[in-house]
């Protein structure tokens, strides 16, 4: 049996209370009833669990972490990726968010805590599984994702759904997406993709290290986490009644032979457009421009 780790679990403040109160409590006890050492985390806001944790798998510290446990959703997820990325610190999952998208990913169970629990107590057992991440340069520095970054209509979804309160899953992005819709138009990219420059017009662009965004919207099926590679999703300009007919097969990953989407398997892509603020999985990253690139193996997780 694998000797016992030093496991940090940071659990998401909205996990702490309500319906999700004990998920966390729940998480923390089996991982102790295996034999780890585990160091718990709350704190109440997000910005202060990010500090906390940070200290926490801080290898330089005076009982460094051999692994971080999140519980929580795609924000969770990014802070995680984001204090790791080529830390060689190993991550696990448990969703208890509103997507949960690099959790469905990896094949890690949504359907219930116990289910995920034990998957994660299983992976424990295991090697950590190593996959790819996407690094952004943009004007404020530098940010990591796992998931997807949205540059296009996406992400003016994203800005709407954070800032809405209910309802809660997928539901919420969605009905963002229906009252964005209303203003929806294309725009006018700079786009560097590989070294080749290109100006073209698309009502939505994404770059994905994974399938799906927005609690299950599949908008690169066929991504892969460890091959190296990112998906350039682009969606032409298209109206708003087309639109609405192409959404449903977007969830179901059913869109990719359409003639208004083109996915191309890239390294590097720079993309410049007016007016538009990424997000990356899930969360604000910043106005356009941004370069993003794919780091093959810079994450360990397990699932």
């Amino acid at each position: 049996m694998p000797s016992p780790k030093r496991i940090v679990v940071a659990i998401n403040p909205s996990a702490s209370f309500g319906s999700k109160g004990a998920t966390g409590p729940r998480v923390v006890d089996a991982l102790r009833s295996d034999g780890h050492d585990v160091t718990p985390l709350t704190a109440p806001d997000y910005a202060a669990l990010r500090d906390a944790t940070a200290s926490a798998v801080d290898a330089r510290g005076p009982a460094p972490a051999d692994a971080l446990v999140i519980v929580g959703g795609d924000g969770m997820v990014s802070l995680a990726v984001n204090l790791l990325a080529e830390t060689g610190v190993p991550f696990g999952i448990i969703p208890s968010g509103t997507g949960n998208d690099m959790a469905r990913g990896l094949g890690i169970p949504l359907d219930g805590v116990d289910e995920a629990v034990a998957h994660l107590r299983a992976a424990l057992e295991r090697p950590a599984r190593t996959i790819d991440a996407g690094r952004i340069l943009h004007a404020a520095g530098t940010t990591w994702f796992g998931c997807v970054l949205s540059a296009g209509f996406d992400a003016l979804v994203n800005e709407r759904a954070n800032s809405m309160s209910w309802p809660r899953g997928a539901s919420r992005y969605v009905l963002a997406l229906l009252r964005e819709l209303v203003t929806l138009r294309a725009r006018s990219y700079e786009l560097e993709v590989d070294g080749v420059a290109r100006t073209e017009r698309a009502s939505l662009i994404a770059v994905a290290n994974n399938t799906s965004l927005g609690g299950g919207m599949t908008v690169a099926p066929d991504a892969r986490v460890d091959d190296g590679l990112l998906d350039l999703f682009r969606v032409s300009p298209l109206t708003r009644l087309r639109f609405l007919r192409l959404f449903p097969k977007v969830f179901k990953g059913t869109h990719t032979h359409l003639d208004v989407v083109e996915i191309t398997r890239v390294s590097r892509v720079r993309i410049e457009a007016d007016d538009v603020i990424a997000y990356a999985d899930g969360e604000r990253v910043g106005p356009l421009p941004v370069v993003v690139e794919v780091v093959p193996g810079a994450l360990r997780v397990f699932a």
